[in-house]
């Protein structure tokens, strides 16, 4: 569907939404490269975007969104407020539900048969919880009961429900794609570095990661995958982001959560096979790491005086919804 050669017919063109952001930008290098013309949706005019047609305006505004899809043949739709944490529930939760609505639903009255959109870990409702939560059961995969209560977590179990829906609506096919925490080699390091000091601040989390550039390729994998309606499809990197054996860190920080996997060595605790089934997708840039025997001596289970297990302040067990 989507062509890599000089020449361009109607349809080669691919849309992409947030474009100015920490994963839009690098798939938008990511398509350069391959010599894909782009349009790039973005709210205001920003410096040194690496796209051919660039369009200013709102992703919840129906005319800018079909203004961009002009020439379209496939859309990655990547705009959202990014977390529950800088803005009130309204907003976060409002303009992310009806950002991918209208970017969804005017593709499918385009005509357009094929769009991915960013998806994320944190639909668990596990990272952002003001109460915190832990999984059923590990590794985590994409039929993972949820346990939603703040509202970006909310925004983003919308979006997948709303993707379902365009594919019975408008005959749509959508690979939502569940990102883990995203980054460049300087913005991971630094995380690294907080891991290995604060093995419990990763969590919630399950210390998983992915390079900018493994999202970015999976953006367009998803875009040319196999099968159609919609696809819930988790990512990450094959192993975690802290220096220790995931064994030793499930002991010390979720010893309660049921294992349905042995974890050897830093095996990010995440089922990543339904990626490589229906993307043929694994991380090509991994962090250079070196395994430590840890986690340091202090930084394993304390109790409290209720009878909850907390470490470092994470709860282990307790209460679930």
């Amino acid at each position: 569907m989507v062509s890599h050669g000089a020449e361009t017919r109607r349809g080669d063109r691919i849309l992409v939404t947030g474009a100015a952001g920490l994963l839009g930008r690098q798939v938008l290098a990511h398509f350069a490269a391959l010599g894909t013309p782009v349009t790039a949706l973005v709210v205001q005019p920003v410096p040194e975007l690496n796209a051919d047609r660039v369009v200013y305006g709102d992703t919840r505004d129906v005319a800018a969104v079909r203004k961009a899809l002009d020439g379209a043949g496939a859309v990655v739709h990547l705009a959202a407020i990014p977390s529950p944490e800088h803005h009130p529930g309204e907003e976060v939760f409002g303009n992310n539900a009806l950002s991918t609505f209208t970017v969804l639903e005017q593709a499918g009255l385009a005509g357009i048969t094929r769009a991915v959109i960013a998806s994320s870990y944190s639909v668990t409702g596990l990272p952002f919880a003001p109460r915190t939560r832990v999984p059923a059961y590990l590794p985590v995969d994409e039929a993972l009961p949820v346990q939603v209560e703040d509202p970006y977590a909310l925004s983003k179990q919308v979006d997948e429900a709303t993707a379902a829906m365009m594919w019975w609506r408008h005959g749509l096919s959508v690979v939502a794609l569940r990102f883990p925490f995203l980054g460049g080699t300087e913005r991971l390091e630094a995380r690294a570095r907080r891991y290995a000091c604060d093995p419990a601040a990763g969590a919630r989390e399950l210390w998983s990661y992915l390079d900018l550039r493994d999202a970015a390729r999976a953006c367009e994998l998803a875009l040319s995958g196999r099968g159609s309606g919609c696809q819930v499809i988790g990512l990450a990197a094959p192993l975690t982001l802290a220096p220790y054996p995931t064994a030793a860190l499930l002991d010390a920080f979720l010893p309660d959560v049921p294992r349905r996997a042995a974890f050897s060595g830093r095996r990010v605790p995440l089922d990543l096979s339904r990626a490589e089934q229906l993307l043929s997708f694994r991380a090509e840039h991994e962090m250079p790491i070196a395994e430590l025997p840890g986690p340091p001596a202090g930084l394993g289970r304390r109790p409290t005086g209720d009878g909850v297990v907390v470490t470092d302040g994470v709860v282990v067990t307790g209460e679930q919804s």
